[in-house]
Order: structure tokens, then sequence, then C-alpha cells
């Protein structure tokens, strides 16, 4: 028995949900821990795409269990969308296949109203660049001990209680602060009975579950979403999700004990890139940045927006390996630096003539650091079609030899390509 957690090095959109989708096969239960429908995974398997915001993406695997855990907050006409997609692709969902936390909150349609007026009140200066689903507000009203969690509406009183007191409260912020459109109670109170009806057979307690899971020696693969660095704590913070993204959040979002955690894998893109605003030290602005972009397909999974690109910060990824403590590195998309006469990883940052090797938890000395580079050769060969380690170019890897000094984690996994079977694994987690 093995339980491993995957998280993102860096502002998300790593490639969590491949690496997430080949340790699946090896995994008996696959556990997303937190966050909302403001993340996506993409999966491409034998040419087919698949695009997840809540559902774990093992779900393509159907002999395994897929959880949903506490730390998550579930938008459900999104979920239940999800199904539906799945069902058309001929993938049916089902209780044996999911289980819910009762104790994962909802997020409410007044929550992503909030959000995106809240959102649009903010100077262009000042603008987060939510997603305006909805995610920081519900995690307000769950710290606020206001919150209707998913087992509520298994009581028809208590979520009417509670969805009363939140429209009231709501409706005066919008119309009164933001003079923006109310919600209707009578709308959304119907909303969520038609929700309540499809999704309640697939309520449980995870923690119970994957506790017996352990006693009874399964595998157990833990699954986050967005990254490191937008860490509610640890992140670029105010430019950050609103949740707790590193792996130790894996047992908080689940109910697992943290001793029984054997691995930690931080998943790593071959370059950097950050979607919306704030601090970004190695973005490019010239050609290389566009050709990046270009060839790395790089639009959000959940927004569609343009994703910010950048060499590899080696600051950001050695913040993650001590943040997180990981055990190796799965590094996605090496196949789009090839081509590049001259690769170049920031080894560290300079600020006012100073020495930076962590990012600074000031957001203006984080957006004023120049990053310190180390340049390395490139190569030119087209190396999606590498299939074992030493056939990849030398170039190749010696840059992969250079992270793993810079950051102090081996390379685990190293992907040359988007299909499952475009994926070299050097070092299975899951064998203790």
């Amino acid at each position: 028995m093995s339980s491993v957690v995957v998280v993102g090095t860096q502002w998300g959109d790593e490639g969590k949900g491949k690496i997430v989708d080949l340790l699946t096969q090896y995994a008996d239960y696959v556990v997303r821990f937190q966050g909302g429908n403001n993340a996506g995974h993409t999966l491409v398997v034998e040419g087919k795409q698949y695009i997840f915001h809540i559902i774990p993406s093992g779900i393509l695997y159907e002999d395994k269990k897929c959880m949903i855990g506490n730390g998550v907050i579930i938008d459900p006409g999104v979920l239940i969308r999800e199904m539906d997609q799945l069902k058309d692709k001929g993938l049916t969902v089902t209780p044996k296949r999911m289980m819910i936390s009762e104790r994962a909150h909802l997020i409410m349609p007044y929550h992503a109203s909030l959000d995106q007026a809240r959102e649009a009140a903010l100077a262009d200066g000042k603008k987060i660049g939510t997603t305006g689903r909805g995610i920081g507000p519900c995690y307000i009203d769950k710290v606020g001990r206001v919150g209707i969690k998913a087992g509520d509406l298994k009581d028809e009183e208590l979520f009417k209680e509670k969805l009363k007191a939140a429209v009231d409260e709501k409706n005066f912020l919008l119309t009164k602060k933001f003079n923006a459109a109310p919600v209707d109670y009578d709308v959304i109170y119907g909303q969520f009975q038609e929700y309540a009806e499809k999704l309640i057979p697939f309520y449980g307690n995870v923690s119970v579950e994957l506790d017996d899971a352990r006693k009874d020696n399964k595998n157990i693969l833990f699954e986050g979403a967005q990254g490191t660095h937008l860490d509610i704590d640890h992140g670029t913070y105010p430019y950050v999700t609103s949740s707790n993204t590193i792996a130790g959040n894996a047992c908080n979002g689940s109910g697992f004990g943290p001793v029984y955690i054997d691995a930690v894998v931080g998943i790593m893109k071959a370059y950097t890139t950050r979607v919306g605003a704030g601090p970004f030290p190695t973005e490019l602005f010239d050609e290389v940045g566009d050709q990046l972009q270009q060839k790395g397909h790089e639009f959000g999974a959940t927004t569609g927006r343009r994703r910010r690109c950048g060499w590899l910060d080696g600051v950001v990824v050695s913040d993650a390996v001590r943040l997180n403590g990981l055990t190796g590195l799965a590094i996605t998309k090496l196949d789009v630096l090839s081509g590049q006469e001259k690769i170049r990883i920031a080894k560290s940052y300079e600020l006012e003539g100073e020495t930076v090797r962590a990012m600074p938890s000031n957001i203006k000395e984080a957006a004023a650091v120049t990053p310190v580079y180390e340049d390395l050769e490139g190569w030119k060969e087209d190396i999606e079609n590498v299939r074992n380690y030493d056939d990849l170019p030398q170039q190749a890897r010696d840059y992969i030899s250079k992270v793993e000094d810079l950051t102090g984690a081996p390379a685990n996994i190293v992907s040359v390509g988007p299909d499952r079977k475009e994926t070299l694994l050097l070092q299975n987690p899951f064998d203790k």
C-alpha cells in the first residue's frame, strides 16, 4: 500500500491532469482535495481530449474509485454538466465509481455574483485576475461559518434556513455596495432541489472510506489543483487562489492522516507560465515567449485566457520542493523547448544588489526582483517519439540534470508530448 500526493510546483497549468492519469493505473483510489471549478485538467487519451474541473481525472479508468474531498468546493451545476459530458463520451459516473464528501462546501449563485462584482469594482492595477466563478466568496463563507455544505441538501429545512439568511445578506451587498443585480431565493431553491436529487446518492464519508482503503492495503493517489505559488498562505499573495494548494492540505482536505503519506510528486512545466495578474520574474515579452505560448498551446483550460510565458524559474520550483516536501519531480512539456538554441534557468534573484533565493513575501519586492540566469545549450531534435530516457538528446538530459541539481529533487517522470503514451516513467512513486 502506498499513498502519493500530486501537486503543482508553479502557478498552476503544469500538466497535473496528465500525470495523475498516468499514475492512476497504479492506484485504487484517486482523491481531489482542494479548490473548485476555477481549475482545469486537460488530458489527451488516444487522440481524444478530456477537460476536468471538479471530477478527479482518474475517472477515465473504470476500475478506480474517485473521491471529492471535504476541502473541495463544488458548483453542483458544473459537476452535473461534467458528468453529463462524460456520459456523452460513453463514460457513466455512478456512486460506485465516485464519492462526494458531505462536508464539501457548495458554491452558490450569489458567490459568483459577488466574485464578479468585487473584481469589477477594483481599479485596473488592483485586479486579482479571478475567474469569477465564486471561489473566493465560497471560501469566505466557509471560514466565516455561514457556508452551505453538500450534506445540507439532505435536510430541506436546514437548507432553507441557511439559504434565506445567505440571500438576504448577499443581496444587501450586491445591491447596496456594488450596485449589482440581486439573486432570487425561489430560483436558487428550486434549482438546488434538482441538484440534490442527482447528487445525494454520491454522498459519503470520504475520510472513513480512505482509512478503510489504507487498512486494506490499497494505493491512494491525491490530486491537487492550481500550483504551489497560488497557495493562500505561501503564494504570491494577494494574486493567489483561496485555498491551500500545497501537499499538506491533501490530509486536511480529505481527512487522511499525514503519517500515511509515502511520496509527494511535484509537477513542473519545463518552462514557466502564469494566467492572470501577479509577479512573474522570468516572463518573456519577446518572440521566444510567443514561441513557447504558441507551441505549448498555452491557453487556460478553465478560462481560455492566454497564459503568460517565460523561462523556467528555479527559485519558484525550489520553493515548491521545500514547501511540499517533494520526493520527486514530473517534468512536463519538455518537447516545447525543442528548437531553442539557448535555454535559460533562473537560479536566483537579485534585489537591490542582494542575492535572493526564495520568492519574497512582500508583493512589491516579488515584482521588483531580477532573475539571475544560467544558460544551457538547447537541442533541435523533435523528442515526441522518444520512449527511453537515454534516447533523449544529451542537451535535454543536461537540462534535466541541471533542474535536479538546482532544486535538490530527482526527476521521476518526463513528459515529451501531450498524449498519455508520450511519458517516460523513470521512478514509480508507488514503489516504496
